[in-house]
């Protein structure tokens, strides 16, 4: 039968493969997500494009959450846990849009991913999670790796430079909750409850931006050029989602994580061809340094991972 454990045993090559190939895919679209938030930045405020994208992101998901029914796993108890996660989406992705509107794609993606570094200094602070002194100095390295990116940044454009590292933190702090909620809720749920939430909290960021005049809170006029751009953002970011979610579901986090560091390569190719920007020698060792740790820490949490059955099987064998 195709069911039986050697068919599944079989199988599970396959699965991973094709979580592989999924995982690419999704991260050879994600940058699309930029570079149509910086294409709508020249007529869009960054908290408008956040709010186009959570519009156009839920409505995309819309037909999937009622025709496999996924509204029935909403928890309405965690309601306040969702509305922290789009509240801190939201954040991370106004800073990151500001950032775009004055520097490249590829730099700004660059810096963000300090995230997975910030993500395992902050699981050690709140999930008491055991990190090595070698993971320590991975998280030392990528920060010095982000600031190579930086300086040079810095110089043209001022604290703006910074804002990634902003949205690395909210995303960091985003993915700690998420990892607390994944085992109580379905991932299409959380993430189109997400978006629901988004939308009430950019409307009130954009209402706050109308009273006071704050540019990059404030509401824009719409031409269809700009709609077609924030359709895209949301679109891509939907896709982008639900890729890596069946990525996740058909291979492990462990292979599947390195492969999120091709979105540097595709968002460097995409802002070179869309923009024409091009990190210059400093940037590339800077991108370089980050990739490395980033990399090192997951082989290390993979590694750490693996020797945990080992430990608890050496304990069995002297445990009467």
């Amino acid at each position: 039968m195709n069911s039986s454990p050697a068919s599944l045993v079989a199988s599970a090559p396959n699965r991973i493969v094709n979580g592989l190939g999924l995982m690419i895919v999704a991260m050879l679209i994600a940058p699309f997500i930029d570079i149509f938030s910086k294409l709508a930045t020249d007529t869009a405020s960054p908290t408008f494009i956040t709010a186009a994208r959570f519009v156009f992101q839920a409505l995309c998901m819309l037909p999937i959450v009622l025709w496999n029914g996924y509204w029935r796993t909403f928890s309405w108890q965690l309601s306040v846990f969702h509305a922290i996660r789009a509240t801190l989406i939201t954040v991370s992705m106004v800073c990151f849009v500001a950032t775009l509107a004055v520097m490249e794609v590829a730099d700004a993606i660059a810096i963000f991913f300090v995230e997975p570094i910030i993500l395992t200094v902050l699981s050690s602070i709140f999930l008491k999670e055991t990190i090595g002194w070698r993971r320590y100095t991975a998280c030392a390295a990528g920060f010095v790796g982000a600031m190579i990116v930086i300086r040079p940044s810095f110089q043209e454009i001022g604290f703006v430079a910074l804002l990634p590292i902003v949205t690395a933190f909210c995303v960091a702090i985003f993915a700690i909750l998420t990892r607390a909620l994944a085992h109580r809720e379905d991932p299409w749920s959380m993430q189109f409850q997400m978006a629901l939430w988004g939308i009430p909290i950019s409307a009130i960021l954009l209402f706050v931006g109308d009273r006071t005049g704050i540019a990059f809170l404030t509401p824009s006029m719409l031409d269809w050029t700009t709609l077609l751009w924030l359709a895209g953002v949301g679109a891509f970011a939907a896709l982008s989602g639900i890729l890596a979610v069946y990525a996740y579901r058909a291979a492990p986090a462990s292979v599947i994580a390195p492969l999120q560091y091709f979105e540097i390569v595709s968002a460097t190719l995409f802002g070179w061809l869309v923009f024409g920007d091009f990190p210059d020698p400093v940037k590339w060792l800077g991108i370089s340094v980050i990739i490395g740790s980033g990399l090192y820490i997951i082989w290390r949490e993979r590694r750490v991972a693996s020797m945990k059955p080992v430990t608890s099987a050496a304990k069995s064998t002297v445990t009467p």
